[in-house]
């Protein structure tokens, strides 16, 4: 049986979110998330770093956890997020080989801002992915679907990169609706380093405590007809998604509400695609160092 592994979590020092909390230096913990996943069974989880409110040093707080557990936890470090003064500013590439340098992580997040301002087709963004594909980093993108589109014609241009997109490639968030999302997201072309993650099912919705989350499960069919099995990951959102739902909710949407799932494509979505995909890297990663 492959492993399990959750896509997309973060780990927190101290509570970043409102309202704040009472158990401010725990909710958010990598011991609190290992406890989690040891409950539910998972095997191991990716730590997406993201520098927001009180947590410019998320990023440490991140390698710290992986290498306290580095059997459990790969690093996808943040880089230049939207909210940072270096967002698409000039220097990326030399700020980027920097993180790789202090980190060495197994891949690297960058948030985007709503709207698309090109930075993925510049020249700046094809040093980027150049420099993280010959890194054996996989990119992680948290973005709307109008990226879409230059994210295809990056993959296209750099098959060494591996890219994977953050919660339902934003389709349940799409002012437009899902369907007018579709026509920015959804495309037949065969592109094999570009995943999508099957997370964050309570975004988008007017109920997010409604599990199992129809609109979500709706846009996971269509992202598992459309793009095929080999390139959607599952991934929890914890701890974001605790006031909505449960971790072990979060895995059992997949596991025993994608009716549409079929038994042997399961096991690639829960850890079998994202395992290959950290392994496939691994040697250039490894002989960056």
């Amino acid at each position: 049986m492959s492993q399990l592994i959750d896509a997309h979590t973060h780990v927190w020092p101290r509570w970043p979110y409102d309202p704040p909390v009472p158990d401010d230096a725990t909710r958010g913990s990598y011991g609190q998330l290992l406890a989690t996943m040891d409950a539910a069974g998972v095997d191991k989880a990716i730590v997406v770093n993201a520098r927001i409110t009180h947590s410019a040093d998320n990023n440490h707080y991140g390698a710290q956890a992986v290498a306290q557990h580095p059997d459990r936890f790969e690093h996808f470090v943040d880089f230049d997020g939207r909210w940072s003064p270096e967002y698409h500013a000039p220097g990326s590439t030399q700020r980027l080989r920097r993180l790789i340098e202090t980190f060495r992580p197994a891949g690297v997040s960058h948030y985007l801002a709503p709207e698309n301002d090109g930075w993925l087709l510049s020249k700046a963004g094809a040093e980027f992915f150049a420099a993280a594909g010959g890194a054996g980093l996989i990119v992680n993108f948290a973005c709307s679907p109008l990226w879409h589109e230059d994210l295809r014609k990056a993959a296209r241009e750099f098959p060494e990169a591996t890219i994977m997109v953050n919660h339902l490639a934003g389709m349940t968030l799409w002012p437009g609706g899902v369907r007018d999302a579709a026509r920015l997201v959804v495309s037949d072309e065969d592109l094999p380093n570009l995943l999508v993650k099957i997370s964050g099912f309570h975004y988008g919705t007017p109920r997010p405590w409604a599990y199992p989350h129809p609109e979500a499960l709706e846009v996971s069919k269509m992202l598992y007809e459309s793009l095929g099995p080999d390139r959607l990951v599952w991934g929890s959102d914890w701890p974001s998604l605790l006031p909505h739902m449960s971790y072990r909710q979060s895995l059992e949407i997949v596991r025993e509400e994608a009716s549409f799932l079929s038994a042997e494509d399961l096991p690639k979505i829960l850890g079998g695609n994202l395992h290959r995909a950290l392994e496939s890297a691994r040697p250039r990663r490894e002989g960056a160092r």
